[in-house]
C-alpha cells in the first residue's frame, strides 16, 4: 500500500529531508555571512531571530519565505538572485538532477568552499602574489592531500 505522505521525498525516521532547493539556498546564506565575516548571532539580531533560527535556515531545515529572503539579501547586500545562482534543477528524471538523488560531482568543492576553513585558505592564497610561491603553496597542499590518501598523486609537469 503507498503511504499518501510520501510524495516521493525519502523519508527518514519519520522526518523528510530537507528540499534540496532549501538547503542551496541556505548554503548561499551561510557562504555570504561568512564572506562578510558577520556570526549567526549577528545576523539573526539584524533579523530579529536567534542564532538557532538562522541555523535552522542555512542547514535547509526551515524553509526561508519570500519577505525573510528579500531582507537577507538586503542585509547581506546580495541581490535575491544570489541565493539561487547554481541552484539543482528539476528534470523530468529527477534521479539526475544534481542535489536530488544524486550529487553533483562539484557539490563537496562548493561544500569546502562555504566552510570557515575554506574560506580562509581562499582569502590568504588570495594575498600571495608571487606565482612561485603559490605553485609551492599548491604543490605542498597536493603532497600532504596524497599522503593522506594514501599515496598516488604525481604533481602536473608545466
Amino acid at each position: 500500500m503507498v503511504d499518501p505522505a510520501d510524495d516521493g521525498e525519502a523519508l527518514e525516521r519519520g522526518t523528510r529531508r530537507p528540499n534540496p532547493i532549501d538547503v542551496h539556498v541556505g548554503n548561499r546564506v551561510r557562504l555570504q555571512r561568512m564572506l562578510i565575516g558577520i556570526s549567526q548571532e549577528k545576523l539573526g539580531e539584524r533579523l530579529g531571530l536567534t542564532f538557532q533560527q538562522v541555523q535552522k535556515y542555512e542547514k535547509g531545515i526551515n524553509r526561508i519565505g519570500a519577505s525573510r529572503l528579500f531582507e537577507l539579501s538586503r542585509v547581506l547586500g546580495v541581490p535575491v538572485q544570489f541565493f539561487y545562482e547554481d541552484a539543482p534543477v528539476a528534470s523530468s528524471q529527477p534521479s539526475s538532477a544534481p542535489g536530488f538523488a544524486e550529487r553533483s560531482s562539484d557539490s563537496h568543492v562548493f561544500e569546502f568552499l562555504s566552510s570557515r576553513e575554506g574560506l580562509e585558505l581562499n582569502r590568504a592564497f588570495s594575498r600571495i602574489t608571487d606565482p612561485k610561491v603559490r605553485k609551492s603553496v599548491l604543490d605542498l597542499v597536493r603532497s600532504l592531500a596524497d599522503e593522506a590518501a594514501g599515496g598516488g598523486y604525481q604533481a602536473p609537469t608545466d
